[in-house]
């Protein structure tokens, strides 16, 4: 959940106690920029034993200076402040449904963070939006026994579940698009044994 972004500076504190009383114990926080940095570590350190927070530039924030927005993001990654502790490299991936301007960016910034994720033990978190294809042959290049996570929020077909499921220690997250009555997942996760779905 983005429940750090300012939209929910007024009921954070309210959503976290219905959460709570729900029963949700763990709450997983992915980054999406620099700017969202001190948000995702203000809520790791108040709630300590529920919120987990992850480090990585999402695709909708990737422009030209990346490299430099990235290196940052993860340097809080590799020294994060008393104590905490990140769960994955998140969120990244490829979008190229608003524009296509930065594409090459894109593929750039996730390649570097998937091989980062590797680098520490980590697993990713990735995005995919009008970017199947793409993404697939970026997977190509980087995939290997080392390389797991989840494909947040998936919104695929049949085809594209089990090329993920062939890739080997990926799951498919699955979110609120399944409750839309037009979304087609529902035939799709019919198809997908409940051992790769989160």
């Amino acid at each position: 959940t983005h429940l750090y972004l300012d939209q929910f500076d007024e009921d954070r504190e309210e959503v976290m106690i219905r959460c709570f009383e729900s029963g949700i114990e763990t709450i997983l926080l992915p980054n999406i920029n620099l700017e969202s940095v001190p948000r995702v570590l203000d809520m790791m350190k108040k709630w300590p034993k529920a919120c987990y927070g992850m480090m990585g530039l999402h695709p909708c924030y990737v422009n030209e200076d990346w490299e430099k927005e990235l290196e940052s993001i993860m340097a809080t990654l590799d020294s994060p402040p008393n104590g905490l502790d990140f769960v994955a490299v998140g969120e990244i991936g490829l979008d190229l449904y608003w524009e296509k301007k930065f594409k090459a960016e894109q593929s750039e910034a996730f390649l570097t963070q998937a091989r980062m994720a590797k680098e520490r033990g980590l697993p990713i978190v990735i995005h995919v939006r009008d970017a199947w294809e793409e993404l697939f042959t970026l997977m190509d290049k980087v995939n290997d026994e080392s390389l797991r996570g989840v494909f947040h929020c998936f919104t695929g077909n049949v085809e594209e579940a089990q090329r993920i499921i062939n890739l080997g220690g990926f799951y498919l997250g699955i979110g609120g698009v399944l409750t839309f009555k037009n979304s087609g997942l529902d035939k799709t996760i019919a198809e997908v044994n409940l051992q790769h779905l989160i």
